[in-house]
Order: structure tokens, then C-alpha cells, then sequence
């Protein structure tokens, strides 16, 4: 039986994986920090080999990845806070750097590395952001994305060294997840009727459809390229809209211009300075819910 290893098996991504290879009758070992999936069922979660720890520890990798034949590192820390500049570096960068280091050491067939659009730039506005574009640090200032680019450099470093890797690059992954966390938090918003919505386009993708292209890339002979994966570009008003139809609530109606998003982002800096809490909106955040920058 094929044995695959999965990080960020705990998070939106990870649990669409699990349920979809699942299906394929495959030994899964799922690495887990400090929760298993929620997103699962407890039947799903049983037939999982769970490894708790981290990517930062080369002994745990070594031993939860002995064996395998596949690698899916979907782990990664999100945050456009600037204050975590260093802790984007430590997780997206020497995390990956970690685990392009233990497959070339066990020899593993095949890699595949879960980056973001934000590794190619996000704000281009009125362009198309595709694949063969290259890092500009003007077109991405959000230290986010520079951990994103930096990670995959690592993983084409391994390529340069002999692994077999293949990178995907989602736009906002949306679906059935913890509306507490990242992008599906814009389900709560919508549920709660939240007033206020920004001018600007993204893509956004069904996690679905992510896992799908993932597992369809794996089983092919494809490597040393990077994908875009992307469902359909949308305004932010449009997402919000359809997720307010879908709960038959009242639509945003208030349009947040520039200045509004400056001022409110400041605000919130500033509370956070005082509280220590994690701040709602950044101004890499706001800056990005204007940009119209669009993906294939």
C-alpha cells in the first residue's frame, strides 16, 4: 500500500486531502501540532497514522516521512501582521527548507509544495497573474508573500538538487472549514450581516477543486513547474453577495474607499498595540481588498 505524508493535515486544505485520498485506499501519516482535524469525521480520523509535531524539528520529519513514498506539505503559517515577520520566515521558509532537505535524504519519489499567488505578487492591478511571472517586491510588499517566494526558492533549490517537486499556487481557497480561521471567516461575516465591502477582485478556488489538482498532479509525471490554481475571479461585493443569498441575509451595502481602509487599518494598529491581540485588518489587507489583480 502506498504510504503519503501530509503536513497541515489539520487545516482547511489538509482535511479535503485527507478525505480525497482516502478514497484511494492509500496509507495516509498525517502530521498535527497541536490538534488533529476537526474537519473530519471521527471515522475518517481513524484511518489516519497521526504524527504530532512540527516542521521545524528534522527528527520528526525523518521519522513520520521513513518510508513514504509521496510528500504533500501543505503547512504553512498565514498572517499579514508585520510584527510576525519572523516567525512567516522561521515556518514558511526554514520549515520548507527542512522538508525539501529530509525527501532528498529519504529519497522520497515525489513532492509536492503548497505555495500561494502571494509568492507571485498580488498587487498588479488590472493585470493577470500567471505562472512565468517573476518576483517583484513592489508587486508583493506584504512580508507574507516574500515567505511564500522564499519557500519556494527552496523547493526549487531541491529540484536543482535532485527532488522530484512540483509547486501549486492557490488563489483564496474557500469551503467547508472553521469560520474562526482564515479565509472562511468570510462566511460569519456574511452570516452576521457584516455592513461593508471593498472594490476589489481576486480569485478565489473551492478547496475541492484544489485537492483534486493536487492529487491529479502527483499521480502525473509532471515536475519542476509551479501552477496556478484558481476557480473564478471575483469582486470581493461578489463573494460577499453570494455568501449572503446562500444564508438568505441582508447583502453588504456600504463601500469602504481607500482613505476609510487607511484609517480604519491604522485604528486597529493601534488597538492592538494596547490589547497585544492579533489585529483584524493590516494594512497589507487593506491595500489587497482594493487591488484588482486577477489569476488564469
Amino acid at each position: 500500500m502506498k504510504k503519503i505524508f501530509i503536513t497541515g493535515a489539520s487545516g482547511l486544505l489538509g482535511s479535503y486531502l485527507i478525505r480525497d485520498l482516502l478514497k484511494k485506499q492509500v496509507h495516509i501519516v498525517a502530521l498535527y501540532r497541536k490538534e488533529k482535524c476537526n474537519l473530519l469525521t471521527d471515522e475518517e480520523v481513524s484511518k489516519v497514522e497521526w504524527v504530532q509535531g512540527d516542521i521545524l524539528d528534522v527528527d520528526v520529519l525523518l521519522h513520520a516521512m521513513d518510508g513514504c513514498s509521496q510528500v504533500y506539505h501543505c503547512a504553512g503559517l498565514v498572517s499579514f501582521n508585520p510584527s510576525r515577520a519572523n516567525d512567516l520566515m522561521k515556518v514558511n521558509v526554514e520549515g520548507t527548507s527542512n522538508m525539501v532537505n529530509v525527501a532528498l535524504e529519504l529519497g522520497i519519489e515525489k513532492f509536492l509544495h503548497v505555495s500561494s499567488v502571494a509568492a507571485i505578487g498580488r498587487k498588479r492591478n488590472n493585470q493577470t497573474v500567471h505562472e512565468t511571472l517573476k518576483w517583484d517586491e513592489e508587486a508583493n510588499p506584504s512580508v507574507y508573500g516574500k515567505s511564500k517566494y522564499l519557500g519556494e526558492m527552496e523547493v526549487w533549490r531541491g529540484i536543482g538538487e535532485g527532488l522530484h517537486a512540483v509547486i501549486v499556487n492557490p488563489v483564496i481557497i474557500l469551503g467547508k472549514g472553521d469560520w474562526n480561521d482564515g479565509s472562511c471567516a468570510t462566511f460569519k461575516n456574511a452570516y452576521n450581516e457584516f455592513p461593508w465591502y471593498t472594490e476589489g477582485v481576486s480569485g478565489f478556488v473551492d478547496g475541492a477543486d484544489v485537492s483534486n489538482a493536487m492529487i491529479g498532479l502527483m499521480e502525473s509525471e509532471i515536475e519542476g513547474e509551479r501552477f496556478i490554481i484558481s476557480g473564478e475571479n471575483l469582486t470581493y461585493r461578489e463573494v460577499f453577495n453570494m455568501m449572503a443569498d446562500g444564508f438568505g441575509k441582508k447583502q453588504p451595502r456600504l463601500k469602504v474607499s481607500p482613505l476609510l481602509a487607511e484609517l480604519v487599518w491604522r485604528l486597529v494598529k493601534i488597538k492592538s498595540s494596547i490589547t497585544g491581540e492579533e489585529p483584524l485588518l493590516t494594512k497589507e489587507t487593506a491595500e489587497t481588498a482594493q487591488q484588482r489583480a486577477a489569476a488564469p
